[in-house]
């Protein structure tokens, strides 16, 4: 791997743009090449970060020779698709969340990846920011003794109306793949897999998934109560509770800015990022080390851990009764 990482962007929406924006920022980070579906989209997208070049059609990035790794920001019912042909290219992938519409499709793509050596990570940009992995790490530690629940949640206030894509089953709409793939991530970093898995939800007429809960359980006794919704602007906190404490974190607890570590019989500990919270650079960075080092997978954001986590979407769904018409299709056939 050389000196400079050179990267490729697939797709030019709002977390194409923010990625290629905080790349700028990340020493050692060069974008080389972007692709869409489109020439036009492709060029202006060049033309606004300075990228050299503009690809109408995926395989043109694949095939690029400067290209070291992928970086897939389509809508996540293209993820499997989109990060499966770099793969086979050749191409280490780096691909947003949710890392696919279901665990079916996200064990195919860790299978590709492993049987031909390649990095694959998801973007869970959470899981990679410093204070994220200070508050797990203090967790290990035993800081709050042992995990009794977790609380987090992420709405919106909406509306969304019938046209948008969060209202799209065919594009994987619904509140729980765009917004409650992170209160269940973040459960998950801390506790595991869950063992039970309950869920109620609210559905549109289109069939996707408008407000949704979750109770988690796990056989130690922990439990996490987790929501998310589109229709509601709900406070984007999480709070850790343990046997010895707690920690509680502020609005945005996928970024955090801050927490506080809660511990009887001791003053409130505050612990604050003094790097840019909501700057995606940390997770390009952890990729970066990765592929340095020779590594096929990410310590910090490991596949088995996006497996389990698909597989408790999965889960959800199957409890509040959605399903995508591409997994109606599949099971018809």
């Amino acid at each position: 791997m050389n000196d400079v990482t050179r990267w490729g962007i697939l797709a030019t929406g709002g977390i194409a743009e923010r990625f290629a924006t905080d790349l700028a920022e990340l020493e050692g980070a060069e974008v080389v090449a972007v692709a869409s579906r489109t020439e036009a989209s492709a060029r202006a997208f060049a033309d606004r970060f300075g990228i050299a070049r503009a690809y109408g059609d995926w395989d043109g990035l694949f095939a690029d020779p400067d290209v070291d790794v992928v970086y897939v920001a389509t809508p996540h019912h293209a993820h499997r698709e989109a990060a499966g042909r770099a793969l086979e290219a050749g191409k280490p992938v780096l691909c947003e969340k949710a890392f696919t519409l279901n665990a079916r499709e996200a064990e195919e793509l860790v299978g590709l990846a492993r049987d031909r050596g390649l990095f694959l990570m998801e973007a869970m940009w959470m899981y990679c920011n410093p204070l994220v992995r200070t508050l797990a790490e203090l967790v290990r530690d035993g800081a709050i003794g042992e995990v009794r629940t977790v609380q987090a949640d992420f709405g919106l206030a909406g509306p969304f109306d019938a046209g948008h894509r969060l209202r799209d089953p065919a594009v994987g709409g619904g509140a729980l793949l765009d917004l409650g793939v992170y209160p269940v991530a973040f459960a998950q970093l801390l506790l595991g897999e869950p063992d039970s898995v309950q869920a109620h939800a609210r559905i549109s007429a289109e069939g996707v998934d408008l407000n949704t809960g979750m109770l988690l359980g796990w056989d130690s006794g922990a439990s996490a109560l987790l929501s998310c919704s589109l229709e509601a602007d709900t406070p984007l906190t999480a709070s850790v509770t343990g046997t010895k404490g707690r920690i509680d974190v502020p609005r945005g607890f996928f970024f955090p800015e801050r927490f506080t570590l809660v511990r009887e019989g001791a003053e409130p500990e505050e612990f604050t990022n003094t790097d840019d919270p909501h700057s995606m650079r940390h997770e390009a960075a952890e990729v970066m080390r990765c592929l340095r080092a020779g590594a096929a997978e990410s310590p910090v954001v490991p596949l088995d851990g996006t497996l389990a986590v698909m597989r408790t979407l999965d889960a959800v769904r199957d409890r509040i009764g959605v399903r995508y018409p591409q997994e109606t299709a599949l099971t018809r056939a």
